[in-house]
């Protein structure tokens, strides 16, 4: 039988936790019928979502907890889980039960049609997120589009079933801010998606805010991509186009015509422009010095607080 390791980060989910056990273990043990072991890593929640997870570990010996020390955020989090895992394949899906258990069989028959596939992403028959985190997922997809070449038709979710290998190199990646996603772009092309539902959130609210999901699409491009210092790039070889236009207009006006360029409005206005222009391009480039800052100090990826394992 194979062994199937589930890696949910947990955040502020005290509530939720004890149903998302049951289901997940009323699947494996009635329908799907295989081993599994459900890691949990708990990122620093303010509730009792780690308590919550030691009962679940003393009642059932497949449930391992581990608690950071500090909140690093969901991606860092299932990091950390990957490095616990012992299964032959990996399942990933959120806290909060909008990842429903009953739909993880499909992911499995899915990996199980072909040899040649190494991911299954669930793929939502109709999103049940809010607009900020829609907005969010689709400024993500975007950037994995124009950075790995991913095609458009790949959706992108927490929801996914891998194969061990995959884990195993992505264990083996040391980088400050990792983003999952990309990440599986860059370890193997085999990547496809089975429609699967999307339920309401049952608990709490999403820790997505606006400015975070902003924060991630600007780390995802910047930690692994070129593609805003080659903006900044064209931007500033297209303004020097424009001027160099501008200079010769001005001259031929003023030795053919005999007028000179006056507008105190319009000088203002393209300092301000090209002003922002350079401080948001120091921005950019202090975004990128700051990652290979954050690189060069071997900072951990994440810390861990307690470990309850059953070894």
């Amino acid at each position: 039988m194979a062994l199937y390791s589930i890696v949910i980060p947990v955040y502020n989910s005290a509530k939720g936790l004890p149903l998302l056990y049951e289901r997940i273990s009323k699947e494996f043990d009635e329908v799907i019928k295989e081993n599994f072991e459900l890691i949990l890593v708990d990122d620093c929640s303010k509730d009792d979502s780690y308590k919550v997870i030691c009962q679940l570990r003393e009642k059932d010996p497949r449930v391992k907890g581990v608690q950071l020390a500090v909140n690093h955020g969901q991606q860092k989090a299932v990091m950390c889980g990957f490095s616990y895992v012992s299964g032959d394949y990996i399942i990933t899906m959120d806290d909060d039960l909008q990842h429903p258990p009953e739909e993880i069989p499909k992911l499995i028959e899915k990996m199980n049609s072909s040899d040649d596939i190494d991911i299954v992403i669930g793929a939502y028959a109709q999103k049940k997120h809010g607009p900020i985190k829609k907005f969010g997922s689709k400024l993500m997809n975007m950037t994995s589009n124009m950075i790995y070449g991913k095609a458009h038709s790949l959706k992108l979710t927490s929801f996914r079933l891998i194969k061990r290998y995959v884990i195993d190199n992505l264990n083996g990646i040391s980088i400050s801010r990792p983003t999952i996603g990309p990440l599986l772009l860059q370890t193997t092309k085999r990547i496809v998606n089975v429609t699967v539902q999307h339920d309401d959130r049952q608990y709490g609210k999403s820790g997505y805010s606006f400015f975070k999901l902003c924060r991630a699409f600007f780390d995802n491009m910047i930690t692994n991509s070129d593609l805003p210092l080659k903006a900044v790039g064209w931007v500033g070889a297209l303004s020097m186009l424009g001027s160099v236009i501008l200079i010769i207009k001005f001259l031929l006006d003023y030795f053919i015509k005999g007028t000179s360029f006056v507008g105190w409005t319009s000088t203002i206005i393209l300092v301000l422009f090209f002003g922002g222009v350079i401080l948001f391009s120091i921005g950019i480039l202090g975004r990128y010095l700051t990652s290979i800052m954050l690189e060069t100090k071997k900072y951990p990826k994440y810390l861990v607080r307690r470990e309850d394992l059953n070894k």
